[in-house]
């Protein structure tokens, strides 16, 4: 009822179906939106084992009705291992064509550094988000500027190599403490930005943050995890920027991320 009300032009029709196959058959985009979330008394293994059989069962739809060029983003979390199980069950879906959302992490990374250095949002580009879209994350500003200058000469150092990264990684807990549940708007808005950029391009900005799968030849990164890192897009195509200068600081944190991955991958396939 909510998206008829929102009288969108482009919204031709809506099927609500509890069957994979008739909610995947043909599509061009897909959003995976929900997962299973970790309950009282439950264990991290627990909550893998649902989102494995959720993810399995959702990529064999996936992979048998969807268009060959479907777009996928994965948003329930671990949303990053998730999106590695979902490739795994979706042999026909190229894995180009899932990622998972860093977009909303890449946006309050952004945004904070904005407020502080106090610009409007769009006087700030080139942040990223490497690695996992959770407490581990690291939002990096070491090739961000702030209105055409580097963001550390604009914002003090020390804040943005401590509370910065900080307050950027707990956003999401902050916000369920505040308002007794997970982001909603500002989540829809970073899927928005994800998919628009990825579908027609990222031409107004130096990069922004997907997290995609490595191949093992990009930032040291192990092949196999679906790991955040600064991409362009064009004709519906990402693209790793390689070539940024990494100093041993950004080395430690990003290789912290990646660690944590590689546990995640490890336990989700011992549950397969």
């Amino acid at each position: 009822m909510e998206l008829e009300d929102l009288a969108f032009p482009l919204v031709a029709g809506v099927l609500g179906t509890t069957d994979p196959d008739e909610g995947f058959a043909d599509v061009d985009y897909a959003i995976f939106l929900g997962a299973f979330p970790r309950k009282e008394g439950m264990e991290r293994k627990d909550v893998m084992e649902k989102n494995i059989g959720i993810f399995n069962s959702q990529g064999a739809a996936l992979s048998k009705g969807a268009k060959k060029n479907v777009k996928c983003v994965v948003v329930g979390n671990p949303a990053n291992t998730n999106a590695a199980i979902l490739s795994r069950a979706a042999p026909n879906v190229d894995v180009k064509n899932i990622s998972a959302l860093t977009r909303l992490d890449h946006n309050r990374a952004q945004s904070m550094l904005a407020i502080k250095a106090g610009v409007p949002c769009d006087k700030v580009s080139g942040t990223i988000i490497w690695g996992n879209h959770s407490s581990t994350q690291y939002p990096d500003v070491r090739h961000a500027k702030v209105d055409g200058k580097p963001a550390l000469e604009v914002v003090n150092k020390a804040f943005l190599e401590s509370e910065y990264i900080s307050a950027v990684q707990k956003r999401g807990a902050a916000i369920i403490a505040a308002r007794k549940l997970s982001s909603a708007a500002s989540a829809a808005k970073a899927i928005c930005d994800h998919l628009r950029d990825w579908a027609t391009g990222t031409s107004d900005q130096p990069f922004v943050s997907m997290a995609v799968k490595s191949d093992g030849t990009h930032y040291g990164i192990p092949e196999g995890l679906f790991y955040s890192f600064p991409v362009t897009c064009k004709g519906g195509e990402w693209t790793i920027v390689d070539g940024l200068p990494i100093d041993e600081f950004s080395k430690a944190k990003m290789q912290t991320t990646a660690d944590e991955l590689s546990e995640e991958l490890t336990l989700a396939l011992s549950l397969l």
